[in-house]
């Protein structure tokens, strides 16, 4: 999980047409756009991440004596090939939104120019990666949303899909929202704060509880938080926690942070119950965390109820983005260069949704400028020129007679995409996590609340520019009519 050699992280075919474009001595520059077409989890919205790993794999990518041996091996591959294969080397440029933005469908995260082979291998570890971490990143950011501004833990390790998805699934996670992970590696990998408390086998190792709270709170004398559901969370474990915090008080040693944690019942019921058990007894600044299969719709509906929880520690639902496993990125070639100019390319569908946007790509975010809020994000082509002191016709790329007209001095704009790699050289730093995640909260902050809400939220309009949708029906107009026929089924 530190600098490693991903250049065989790729499909098969991948290699093989590398050998098809090396035989027949092509390899034009071309352009891949890597997006996705459908927000995760009923989400409004996604969160771009796992840029700052694509670096690390483009920095590493090259064939080692191990990989052309192995691939000799296969006896698929010529002899001339592999020779181009030990002296590969990425030398394309790549376009990329930074990390802990919003996004939105059908929008270029990721934009790869470069000679076909190079831009062909590098489509599965790109997709990979990007995939993975958006999805978490995005599960995150709802889970802590719901949360409501109380501290979210990311507890997932021990239930994700082996250590690299709990190790960089945890990094998403924090770049999300969360305020740190139990994953102690993600911590030092990625200088975050690791977090978590005590297991019911520490309570069960004892002769009694309330030994247990006794020898923790002597071993953390400044943050102790106590499990309290091992035998009875009212008629033991909330009362056995009460007289450990009454013995620190007593004797002056009162921890800087202490509370207890809730890992299973009827959370909403338990925490009522013990926020008044420990108010009375003196202790109104006592944090309840609450654990226990949690996602961002149960615990909503613990706001609602009035749940007495103000941290929340949240794992494999999380972690695994269960009701929603994957993130469904695609990699598409949108132009190839032919005498020096980009030719743009289209894939057709019987779905409309499928049908690719073509041509040499960037994005706009467009802002309303009194709110600071989205209005819309435009896809156009590089060349375009845009200025918010000129007026903005936009238009529904498919229901077209939908229109907004933005009046000139009423909005702002941000191109989203940033150079990553120019000429095979990296040329983009990237922040800390925990810079990241700061400025994902504040492009989550650019989002209207009907588009964060948790169920059926608001679409933001993703549309295209009048040179970008004339270009892409010229060329699905210019298609024959046996490819534009309808089909059943």
């Amino acid at each position: 999980m530190t600098d490693q050699n991903l250049t065989l992280l790729t499909d098969f075919y991948e290699l093989t047409m590398m050998q098809g474009y090396f035989k027949n001595q092509t390899n034009d520059t071309v352009i891949f756009d890597a997006f996705y077409r459908e927000n995760p989890s009923g989400s409004g919205y996604a969160i771009c991440c796992g840029l700052d790993q694509v670096i690390d794999y483009i920095k590493n990518l090259h064939f080692g004596p191990e990989d052309i041996a192995y691939l000799r091996s296969l006896h698929m591959f010529d002899e001339d090939f592999l020779a181009y294969l030990a002296d590969f080397r990425f030398t394309g440029d790549i376009y990329a939104i930074p990390e802990g933005t919003v996004v939105f469908p059908m929008e270029p995260l990721v934009k790869v120019i470069a000679p076909i082979m190079e831009a062909q291998l590098v489509e599965t570890a790109i997709l990979n990666i990007v995939n993975h971490q958006s999805l978490i990143a995005t599960k995150a950011s709802r889970v802590c949303y719901a949360a409501r501004g109380e501290g979210v833990m990311e507890f997932g390790l021990r239930r994700a899909q082996g250590p690299d998805a709990g190790t960089y699934g945890a990094r998403a996670a924090v770049i999300g929202g969360c305020i740190g992970t139990s994953n102690v590696l993600c911590a030092k990998q990625f200088d975050v704060p690791p977090l978590g408390t005590h297991a019911h086998s520490w309570i069960m190792s004892f002769e009694d509880e309330l030994t247990a709270f006794r020898k923790y709170a002597e071993l953390y004398p400044t943050n102790t938080t106590l499990l309290v559901d091992t035998y009875d969370s009212l008629r033991s474990g909330v009362p056995n926690a009460i007289q450990v915090f009454t013995e620190l008080r007593d004797s002056g040693r009162m921890p800087e942070k202490y509370g207890i944690r809730l890992d299973s019942g009827d959370l909403s019921y338990l925490s009522k119950k013990a926020r008044k058990m420990l108010d009375d007894a003196g202790f109104q600044d006592a944090s309840i965390c609450a654990s226990s299969d949690l996602d961002e719709y149960l615990i909503d509906s613990l706001k609602t109820q009035g749940a007495k929880i103000n941290s929340w520690g949240v794992g494999t639902n999380l972690i695994t983005s269960k009701d929603c496993p994957a993130f469904g990125g695609v990699y598409k070639l949108a132009a190839v260069k032919k005498n020096g100019q980009f030719i743009p390319k289209i894939k057709l569908s019987e779905n409309q949704w499928k049908i690719t946007n073509p041509g040499n790509k960037t994005v706009y975010r467009i802002y309303e400028k009194e709110s600071g809020k989205i209005k819309a994000d435009l896809i156009a082509l590089v060349e375009e020129q845009y200025s918010p002191e000129n007026p903005l016709l936009l238009f529904d790329p498919i229901a077209t007679w939908k229109k907004t007209y933005l009046r000139a001095g009423t909005y702002t704009m941000r191109e989203l995409l940033v150079p990553i790699f120019l000429n095979g050289e990296c040329v983009y730093t990237s922040p800390s996590v925990m810079e990241i995640r700061d400025y994902c909260g504040k492009e989550l902050n650019t989002l209207w609340d009907e588009t964060r809400r948790l169920i059926n939220p608001h679409d933001v309009y993703v549309d295209l520019s009048n040179e970008l949708y004339h270009m892409k029906h010229q060329l699905l107009d210019s298609m024959n009519a046996g490819h534009g026929e309808r089909t059943r089924g």
